[in-house]
């Protein structure tokens, strides 16, 4: 592709564009090399880098210096992500793009679902990586930078993907990486405090959750709003202010408006009202905000032009997103579940949501992330403290920082808390613990297969530590 028709410019010189790239060491004879500004470095210092390995074009504020044709524009993370659109052009057809604190990747995976039931060609992208029928690739981040993101929705797209449920992180919306996604449909779970340590407040938070409401849901698109999130009500507001299509779901909504909720076994018997009929469902998921979920992502099916009365009895087929309160197994009458709730609402709420299945104790095994906003690590505490029987806090991903520092910090909201430093020993001690009629509740890394302690990242997988510590368990009862 031309520079000029890749920037959607006139350019002289104007070479042919091999590929794109914001990593100087993926430069490439006739990539284009955007240089991005960085937390920690500035991305026109490896301009000379670029240059000596065969790039042909340099996107970069104005004022860089490059003997190479410049692409200059004061905002080059944007101007990268349209270009990137350009440069790998396919799409899925109809894009849902989901975004909240909580919840968004089961919404993902549960839109993908109802999706496949009705016969689309469906995917999701987020978390857990990208995954359609016969398309599967990981992901470094939640939401991809953008050549990397833009290559994926092309190829998912070759691969006859024609409607896409993905994750969009606050990080992704504040640097752009989503701006070139043709998003029909914009999906709000909540928000709460989360991920402080890198916006500089929550209003600077909430205002990247909702560039993907004003500035990135496609003109005539529609909203799909949790009402009973918080944050609920300033994105209906933006929906209304753009005479965008707005659907309402929870209890509080109004086109899917969640009448009840109860827990049965390992499930949820819920009753949807929709277009003036009353569904009863039983949903094969535990703990009521899975059920928000389902809603949202119904609601989402929805805005894409299926019915109520066709997508709402597909509920009760959803199979739960890896890591999002999955049944890890029973052990001396008591379930031990693991859930990725890593931030303080997020704990209150999953301990809330199992507590309903309890018939007596509530054990919780957590912890908080090193190099992360620090203030949130007594609040994960206090929500242990406030909402489970017994604690048990341990290392999540202590990263750079001391691990026996970060553990004192959780403790600060649950003094009575066990202090267990390494996580397999804090998941054996928990399972021990319990007995029937118990629940086990491990929090914090969900589907994550490492844990990064000091620059490493050790292989550990919270389900395959709570399962082996069942079975030894259950060897030990003699059952």
């Amino acid at each position: 592709m031309r520079l000029s028709a890749l920037a959607g410019e006139a350019v002289s010189p104007d070479p042919d564009i091999a590929g794109l790239t914001a990593d100087s060491r993926a430069v490439g004879p006739g990539f284009l090399f955007a240089a991005l500004p960085g937390v920690n470095a500035d991305g026109a210092q490896f301009i000379p880098q670029a240059e000596e390995k065969g790039a042909a074009a340099v996107l970069a504020r104005p004022g860089t210096r490059t003997r190479l044709p410049l692409i200059a524009d004061p905002a080059p993370r944007r101007r990268l992500a349209r270009m990137a659109a350009r440069f790998y052009p396919r799409q899925p057809g109809v894009v849902a793009g989901i975004t909240g604190t909580n919840g968004k990747t089961s919404v993902a995976r549960f839109a993908a679902q109802l999706w496949a039931m009705l016969g689309e060609a469906s995917g999701s992208l987020g978390t857990l990586g990208a995954a359609a029928d016969g398309f599967e690739r990981k992901l470094v981040h939640t939401t991809p930078e953008p050549v990397e993101l833009h290559r994926t929705l092309n190829d998912m797209a070759g691969a006859g993907a024609t409607h896409l449920a993905m994750e969009i992180s606050s990080h992704a919306l504040a640097q752009h990486r989503a701006d070139g996604v043709r998003v029909l449909i914009a999906a709000f779970t909540n928000i709460t405090r989360d991920h402080l340590d890198y916006h500089a407040d929550f209003e600077a938070y909430f205002a990247a959750k909702a560039r993907l409401f004003t500035d990135l849901v496609a003109d005539g698109g529609a909203i799909v709003v949790n009402m009973d999130g918080e944050g609920a009500e300033r994105v209906a507001a933006i929906a209304r202010r753009r005479s965008l299509r707005l659907l309402t779901t929870g209890a509080a909504g109004d086109d899917l408006r969640l009448a009840s909720a109860s827990p049965h076994g390992q499930g949820l018997d819920i009753e949807v009202c929709a277009g003036g009929r009353l569904f009863s469902l039983r949903l094969p998921l535990v703990g009521a905000f899975q059920a928000e979920n389902a809603a949202v992502a119904a609601g989402i099916v929805m805005a894409s032009g299926a019915s109520a009365a066709d997508v709402l009895p597909l509920l009760e087929r959803l199979q739960g997103a890896p890591g999002r309160m999955e049944f890890a197994g029973a052990v001396n009458g008591a379930g031990v579940y693991v859930d990725y709730a890593h931030t303080p609402d997020a704990v209150a709420t999953a301990l809330k949501a199992v507590r309903a299945h309890a018939d007596k104790r509530l054990i919780v095994v957590l912890g908080a992330g090193g190099d992360r906003d620090r203030a949130k690590r007594a609040l994960m505490g206090r929500a242990a403290r406030d909402h489970a029987d017994a604690a048990i806090v341990t290392d999540d991903n202590p990263r750079t920082e001391d691990p026996a520092a970060i553990r004192a910090a959780v403790r600060e909201g649950c003094p009575d808390a066990l202090d267990i430093g390494d996580r397999g020993a804090a998941i054996e001690t928990a399972v021990a613990m319990a007995g029937p009629g118990d629940i086990v509740l491990i929090a914090g890394k969900g589907h994550e297969t490492g844990q990064q302690v000091d620059g490493e990242t050790l292989a550990f997988n919270d389900m395959e530590a709570a399962r082996a510590a069942i079975a030894r368990r259950m060897e030990e009862l003699g059952r």
